[in-house]
């Protein structure tokens, strides 16, 4: 199997639930926006409490090694309790941590995730050594062994080292996958643009494709129905622009209506996969991983590899905790062998 080396942010998260919080919709003409809300000024009951080990270079080392890659990680961690969790955690893990970076000045990534009775979840964040990851830290002789990298979102001062490495591992050969975070993507196009130049596969969800292609997906109006099409022509249209190279992958995530991709011939749409829904997080860290792996076990078969990563990621939210569904490929392809009808659909340009 291929040897991954991940890079990303590692978290102590807990998990709180309340059942007074409320979910506000807000619309107007051209979008709709929700918020969680609770009674201000008020002591409220938790329904729920729990704690895991999160952060996207975490969730996705997880699912390499439990897909059965050769998987080595490199994320940032001060000294303390929460270090002290995340290090007790990877004893059960196949995941190298030889390549951490380990520092006494910083303090270790830290989440409050507030889950709403829906599944779904707001996180309060506080970024720690995941938002300052240096160059000299990093172990470069590890990126050029890889045959592939995986880059996690990156946000902060660690966003720096973006392009260094990007530009390394392509370089020397090694395939990347990028799955952009918020600090690049704020930058723009432009900005970001020279670290798509080496990537293989490009991941992001709806939000962040919006966010950096600048092209917003239109609602329904009288006259155009554009809800009709199996892939919305906007969707498109920031997939081609996020392809900036001839040999690459584009996929966009889009919450509960599925996931498309554009290999520059055809476009791929595929359903989420049915599942209850305990909590969303970790489902987009599922979602890219499990893809950018499936390439390689189905020899870049887009539509399956879509498939396969579906099933994964449905397994993540029905858990709480955004690695205890992790399944490993066996697993997965014995839920598709039970569900022949769960399949995706390819259109034309």
């Amino acid at each position: 199997m291929a040897k991954i080396i991940n890079i990303g942010s590692a978290t102590m998260d807990v998990f709180v639930e309340c059942d007074d919080a409320n979910i506000v919709s807000v619309c107007t003409k051209d979008h709709s926006k929700d918020f969680m809300s609770y009674p201000y000024g008020s002591k409220i009951d938790i329904s729920t409490f729990s704690s895991n080990v999160g952060g996207g270079g975490v969730n996705t080392a997880c699912n390499f090694g439990n897909l059965g890659f050769e998987t080595s990680a490199i994320f940032k961690i001060g000294n303390d309790i929460y270090s002290d969790g995340i290090l007790e955690f990877f004893k059960s893990q196949k995941v190298n941590l030889k390549h951490i970076i380990q520092k006494e000045d910083v303090s270790t990534g830290f989440s409050i995730i507030l889950v709403s009775f829906q599944g779904d979840r707001t996180v309060l964040a506080h970024r720690g050594a995941n938002a300052n990851i240096r160059e000299e830290e990093i172990d470069f002789d590890a990126i050029k062994d890889a045959d592939f990298m995986y880059v996690a979102p990156l946000n902060g001062e660690s966003n720096k080292v973006l392009e260094p490495i990007v530009d390394y591992a392509h370089k020397h050969g090694t395939k990347i996958c990028f799955n952009a975070g918020t600090t690049s993507l704020k930058k723009g196009f432009k900005h970001i643009k020279h670290i798509l130049d080496s990537a293989d596969v490009i991941v992001m969800n709806k939000e962040e494709a919006s966010m950096v292609t600048e092209i917003v997906v239109r609602p329904d109006t009288k006259t155009e129905k554009f809800s009709h099409d199996t892939i919305h022509m906007d969707i498109k249209s920031m997939l081609k622009k996020l392809r900036v190279r001839d040999y690459q992958l584009t996929v966009i995530t889009d919450g509960n209506k599925g996931a498309y991709a554009y290999d520059g011939d055809k476009y791929y749409y595929c359903p989420i996969f049915p599942s209850e829904v305990v909590s969303t997080l970790g489902a987009g860290d599922a979602f890219a991983s499990t893809f950018c792996a499936a390439l390689s076990r189905t020899k870049i078969d887009i539509g399956k590899s879509l498939m396969h990563a579906s099933v994964n990621s449905a397994s993540v939210v029905s858990k709480f905790g955004a690695t205890e569904g992790l399944l490993n490929f066996d697993e997965i392809e014995d839920v598709l062998k039970h569900n022949k009808e769960f399949t995706y659909l390819v259109c034309q340009e």
